[in-house]
């Protein structure tokens, strides 16, 4: 008997820059499993084109209900060079990072946390969708802040060696809608992600996005303005019985 539900999907990267509008620009897969012990796991691949082109892959791990993160392990290439790998693990107390970067070289850090981090952000699209549960399906519109969240890079596109990056930032759910994207119709959430400016080298130019109105709030579409004017959607997604 099977202890899990998996799906398997896949996210578009496209341009909005008016001289590259709709340009194919990159696209992300990932596998999702929910195991029936509480944990779910994500597998995810990127591949960004834009020079210096990016290859990222992403295992991770976190308690379903809670988004609280367990342990993860990123590895990626930018401009075809080997540009770092590394564990990621976090408890009630602490959150750990080993690994190699190819600029600091072998390295491992320690932070101490004053309660359980909230979320990992390792950079597949993917998991940004996954912000939208911290609000109940029942919730109404409105904002929260979230702090201690760990990062897997600080940079814009996750185009940096692995290290484990302290961040704050807020959440605020805007609307409910029916949308339509490649891999079909559904209820969603929008939310912007907000308050970047603190603790980031460069403040995250403004993101916005819109999640499945259900228990997996799966990322369905959303952009990034700014400088970067990047667009993602989901074009593929089906639950592997």
């Amino acid at each position: 008997m099977k202890t899990h539900r998996t799906w398997r999907g896949r996210i578009s990267y496209t341009s909005h820059k008016p001289d590259r509008m709709n340009e194919d620009r990159g696209r992300e897969t990932f596998t999702f499993h929910e195991q029936t012990n509480g944990t779910s796991v994500l597998h995810a691949h990127t591949e960004i084109d834009d020079a210096p082109d990016v290859l990222r892959d992403v295992v991770a791990s976190f308690e379903t209900d809670t988004l609280a993160p367990i342990d993860g392990f990123s590895r990626l290439s930018v401009g075809g060079v080997f540009e770092g790998c590394g564990w990621f693990n976090f408890n009630d107390t602490h959150a750990r990072f080993n690994g190699f970067n190819r600029v600091a070289g072998p390295n491992s850090a320690e932070i101490e946390v004053s309660e359980r981090t909230p979320w990992f952000g390792h950079h597949a699209i993917i998991n940004d969708g996954f912000l939208g549960r911290l609000f109940p399906l029942d919730a109404k519109p409105g904002k929260i802040s979230i702090k201690q969240v760990m990062m897997s890079s600080p940079d814009h596109r996750g185009a940096t060696g692995p290290e484990l990056f302290p961040l704050n930032f807020g959440i605020v759910y805007e609307s409910d809608e029916t949308i339509t994207v490649g891999a079909g119709t559904f209820e969603a959430r929008k939310f912007s992600i907000v308050d970047t400016a603190e603790g980031l080298p460069e403040e995250h130019p403004p993101y916005e996005m819109w999640c499945s109105r259900d228990a997996q709030g799966f990322f369905l579409q959303g952009g990034v303005g700014g400088y970067m004017k990047t667009w993602y959607e989901l074009t593929e997604l089906v639950e592997i019985s």
